[in-house]
């Protein structure tokens, strides 16, 4: 018998410590590689490919039964930010998917006509490097076993690093790793492509895990953020106050399961809590390819009750997060305040024994299969949702091997190490310049709430979420993958790389794993050529061979793509979504029109927290105003825009599915005093919005006659 552990993936019921003391014999005579990565993620496949293209002989082996981490493992709608600074290995993996949905073969569920062109890129910008962003989860299995059959790769899988005793280091570098099998992998460099940061633990190489304080870094997203309610008050986004309590009210009754009874810690401050996990199920409500919600084993309706009680109060936001990707299929991801998110249920993970991660897994397993069940099923649970609950279910086709289960939980964050240099929000936000760029990365800095707990008005919240735009793509140190040289000289880190917890919201994100273990395989190969340390590599070097590569190591801020505006050509006062200022979740891009080298959106959350407020100091006078937007099928019709001018709040209704009238760039918004001493306000949200928000510009253009003689 076997069962599914750390990475949700099989190995035997023999227990660990008998596999660890039985099993220790080591090959007569091991072969040595040029590189070895530990873990079978994206990351990990990517750094294959790379050292094999620059002659090494490479090995992949890890506990991972499939490769691509958490890209074949159920994220198929990908974070990508501005896709024009994914470059190398990750763009050609995104090619590769396009040319996988050429095929009348790949659809067969849905006609591709049906599906349209969504998520793909354009021949004016990928030339004939056409990319496909969303995806099922076996097409990306697909994508990469390709990689690795055509660089003919050896890959060892279900391989557990025997983190007690299996690193064997000499002189500062790691010679060798055992597993718990016995079987050796001996090496000249290392990568822990893992998303735990074994490796890179079991050798010695210093890590955090949680959050740190503001004050450490130097950072306002930091640390414990209560009283920071991107989403509406009272328990996410809910308009009325919910009741922690098993009897309303009554502190006496005891919490309703999955609230904390732990004091949530200071504003700011440092603690222990990582963000929550969650599967990311590929569902279907297409009936001929549909298994049904199941009732888990462990099954337990009380661990739901909270949710009673926000749909109660009326929250219908259940399926915001049901992103479609092709055959009539989702990536389903966590949204709202009770959802997929197992909040509180990890907090050791990233240090626990396997043993212990298994049991977490199980735990978020039985968690979210039974929400699903509890929602398709459950008598308490309204009509109308479970009516709409029960019509979906896990996709027959995917995961056949885990019972349609995913194979990868979503390890948003675990160790991340404390190497040669520390990226932060500051990095990011471009308050300061980044050193030796080995790649881009341009996703909002993303954390999910890490706690739920009781607010001193005696109601339930959420705390740790956290969206901040990066203001455009940033890039990524060299020193961030590699550790101290003192102690290791061998090894890298493309996954769990040297971060703050707010930062690595951001660069957590699957391309940029990809292009970060490419970047750290060049790496380790110019080291090999040069004898040295991963740390001594020449910069120059580095760069040349990455950029021939094909990867993006800088972003003119000034770049426009070929359906952009250059906002000096515009007349009057133009305020782009660049100068505004943001609150909320707020995510590049550059798959449409826009002014300036990209546009906003809101993730099509609809929740009210993505606000975007665009302010100009204007002469006395009357103006047009007018509201840039990037026009689609999938935008908001009721989008709400106020306007603060001399006469006050005025609201205004946009229909972002319509093309702006002025200049298909353009809508107007209406005539409007303004007075010199006072700021032009224009401000948009996407509270109960219908679709994605777009966020672009603002254009100020004076109507009146201004008046003569000295001003």
């Amino acid at each position: 018998m076997r069962l599914w552990l750390a990475t949700g993936l099989l190995v035997s019921l023999l227990p660990f410590g008998i596999r660890a003391t039985a099993q220790v014999r080591e090959d007569a005579d091991p072969p040595t590689f040029d590189l070895v990565v530990y873990g079978g993620t994206s990351a990990g496949v990517m750094a294959a490919v790379q050292a094999k293209r620059m002659g090494l002989s490479t090995v992949i082996v890890g506990p991972d039964q499939h490769l691509g981490g958490l890209t074949s493992g159920g994220l198929g709608w990908t974070d990508t930010g501005n896709k024009g600074v994914i470059g190398g290995l990750a763009r050609e993996f995104y090619h590769r998917i396009w040319q996988i949905y050429q095929s009348d073969e790949a659809w067969r569920w849905q006609n591709k006509s049906e599906y349209g062109n969504k998520g793909q890129g354009t021949l004016a910008i990928d030339g004939e490097q056409r990319t496909m962003w969303i995806f099922e989860p076996h097409v990306a299995e697909q994508a990469f076993e390709a990689f690795v059959k055509e660089a003919e790769i050896p890959v060892y899988r279900d391989e557990w690093l025997d983190r007690e005793t299996g690193v064997s280091k000499s002189k500062g570098r790691i010679v060798s790793i055992r597993m718990l099998s016995g079987k050796v992998f001996r090496g000249r460099m290392f990568i822990d492509a893992t998303y735990e940061g074994d490796l890179l633990a079991s050798a010695g190489v210093d890590f955090a895990v949680g959050r740190e304080s503001r004050a450490q870094y130097g950072e306002q997203w930091n640390g414990v953020q209560t009283g920071v309610l991107h989403h509406r008050h009272h328990f996410g986004a809910v308009d009325q106050p919910i009741s922690p309590y098993v009897v309303p009210a009554d502190p006496s009754s005891g919490l309703l399961a999955r609230i904390s009874a732990d004091p949530p810690g200071e504003y700011g401050a440092a603690d222990h809590r990582v963000q929550a996990y969650c599967y990311r199920m590929c569902l279907t409500n297409h009936q001929p390819n549909l298994v049904p919600f199941a009732q888990p084993e462990g099954y337990d309706p009380a661990q739901y009750e909270l949710l009673v009680r926000v749909l109660e109060a009326g929250w219908r936001e259940g399926f915001q997060k049901f992103d479609p990707i092709p055959n009539h299929k989702t990536d389903t991801n966590n949204h709202g305040p009770f959802s997929t998110d197992n909040i509180g249920y990890n907090y050791d993970y990233p240090e626990a024994t396997y043993e212990r991660r298994q049991e977490i897994l199980k735990e978020h397993q039985r968690y979210q299969k039974g929400l699903m069940y509890f929602l398709a099923n459950d008598p308490r649970v309204p009509q109308d949702v479970r009516d709409e609950f029960s019509q979906w279910g896990l996709a027959a086709d995917e995961f056949v091997d885990s019972d349609n289960w995913p194979h990868q939980i979503y390890v948003r964050e675990a160790r991340r190490m404390i190497g040669e240099y520390i990226m932060t929000e500051n990095e990011l936000l471009k308050r300061r310049p980044t050193p030796h760029s080995i790649g881009m990365g341009s996703y909002t800095m993303d954390s999910h709430n890490v706690q739920r707990y009781v607010m001193p008005d005696g109601y339930v919240q959420n705390e740790g979420d956290i969206g901040v735009s990066t203001r455009g793509p940033y890039e990524i140190a060299l020193g961030s993958i590699l550790p101290k040289k003192e102690q290791c000289e061998n090894l890298l880190v493309p996954v769990c790389v040297s971060s703050s917890h707010i930062a690595f919201g951001s660069i957590r994100m699957e391309p940029v794993f990809m292009i970060l273990g490419q970047s750290a395989a060049t790496t380790a190969a110019l080291a090999l050529q040069e004898q040295i340390a991963v740390q001594e590599v020449e910069y120059s070097d580095l760069r040349e061979r990455l950029l021939k590569d094909g990867q993006v190591l800088q972003y003119t801020q000034t770049h426009l793509g070929p359906l952009s505006v250059d906002p000096k050509t515009l007349e009057g006062t133009l305020i782009d979504d660049s100068q505004a200022t943001l609150s909320g979740h707020w995510t590049p891009s550059t798959s449409g029109s826009s002014v300036g080298r990209e546009y906003l959106h809101d993730g099509r959350a609809s929740d009210g927290a993505a606000i975007a407020t665009f302010s100009a100091q204007l002469e006395t006078g009357r103006y047009e105003v007018r509201l840039a937007y990037s026009q689609h099928s999938n935008r908001a019709t009721n989008v709400p825009v106020a306007i603060l001018s001399k006469a006050g709040q005025t609201t205004v209704t946009v229909n972002q599915r319509r093309t702006p009238t002025i200049d298909k760039l353009f809508v107007s918004l209406g005539e409007f005093d303004f007075v010199a001493d006072t700021p032009a306000v224009v401000e948009l949200s996407n509270r109960d919005t219908d679709g994605y928000v777009i966020a672009d510009a603002v254009q100020f253009l004076r109507v009146d006659t201004p008046p003569t003689g000295d001003r």
